[in-house]
């Protein structure tokens, strides 16, 4: 049912407050190309911030309907012209509402994310899967790990909804997977993403708090761990105040995770192995606080200055 509660976020328009244009548009809205329109518009009046899936209205607009109607996701033309029933111009309109006025990401309005080709189950206990590293697994590494059967262990800090965990799985067939993370809520999301994939036997969902009570080592370690400064975290758009507080800060300066898992990843790696992670936008603060360490930094479609690498013996000062 769209939401006829009156919203202070609203100003006026033509003498209407935006529930009653919901309202309205249920009445009078018949077809896809309606509904994207009327997204589009309304996303565009309320200023929403985009960075959890695309980067701009229409996209956002166009994959929110199709989803909700249940059409390929990449397949819009055809549909444009086609009248919608009743009953799904009041699903579209209700998240499209609910889009606007609670800055809702759409991630977890349709409960899907995608990294790359693989999509994954999400909600509000997880953050909604952005990571550089996944286009970093398999070939990237070449350099560093010859052939994808060399990795046998592998570790996901933080792993979140399991997300690069499932992916590390899926490079590297030789390998057993642990991946860890400090909430028992992501974890059990996690779990629902293990599954989909069939994964059960070689993902291990581990509940601690980075390496604490880990045993053995690891060909393979990656994490993508909080690393938000505390004032960035403060001047956060709306959408990001749905994900878990846990998941994005990390100290004042964002490094609180990152640190600890340079102090003890060398004794978890074996000879050789290699550690990647993602720091945010933290590159010039982690080279200060580390100058002795060779960081590589990897090229990806944000930049170079986003995922490090080190290789235990670099950790250990022996190259």
């Amino acid at each position: 049912m769209i939401n006829t509660a009156s919203n202070p976020q609203w100003q006026p328009e033509n003498g209407q407050h935006a529930p009653d244009l919901f309202n309205e548009a249920l009445g009078s809205l018949k077809t896809v190309r309606d509904m994207l329109r009327f997204a589009v518009s309304r996303f565009n009046e309320a200023g929403l911030f985009f960075g959890h899936g695309s980067d701009n209205a229409h996209d956002e607009a166009a994959y929110l309907i199709l989803h909700t109607l249940h059409l390929p996701l990449d397949t819009l033309e055809p549909y444009l012209d086609a009248v919608l029933l009743p009953s799904e111009r009041e699903a579209v309109l209700a998240l499209v509402q609910r889009r606007v006025e609670e800055r809702v990401p759409v991630a977890y309005l349709t409960n899907q994310a995608w990294q790359g080709e693989y999509d994954f189950y999400v909600d509000e206990r997880v953050i909604v899967p952005r990571s550089f590293v996944y286009e970093l697994l398999g070939e990237p590494l070449a350099p560093w790990i010859e052939y994808p059967e060399l990795v046998h262990r592998a570790l996901d800090l933080c792993t979140g909804s399991g997300c690069l965990a499932i992916q590390i799985a899926d490079h590297y067939p030789a390998a057993q997977v642990d991946a860890v993370d400090i909430s028992l809520d992501a974890l059990e999301v996690a779990a629902v993403n293990v599954e989909d994939y069939g994964l059960q036997e070689r993902v291990n969902l581990i509940h601690t708090d980075l390496f604490e009570g880990l045993e053995g080592t690891y060909d393979l370690i990656v994490s993508n761990p909080p690393y938000v400064d505390a004032e960035s975290v403060a001047a956060l758009p709306n959408e990001y105040l749905h994900e878990p507080e846990l998941a994005l800060g990390s100290g004042e300066d964002g490094l609180d995770a990152t640190r600890e898992i340079l102090l003890q990843a060398a004794k978890f790696l074996n000879p050789k192995g290699v550690l990647l992670v993602e720091i945010g936008h933290n590159r010039d603060a982690l080279e200060a606080a580390y100058p002795e360490l060779p960081f590589m930094w990897l090229e990806t479609s944000g930049g170079d200055g986003f995922v490090f690498l080190l290789t235990r013996e670099q950790l250990l000062g022996q190259e």
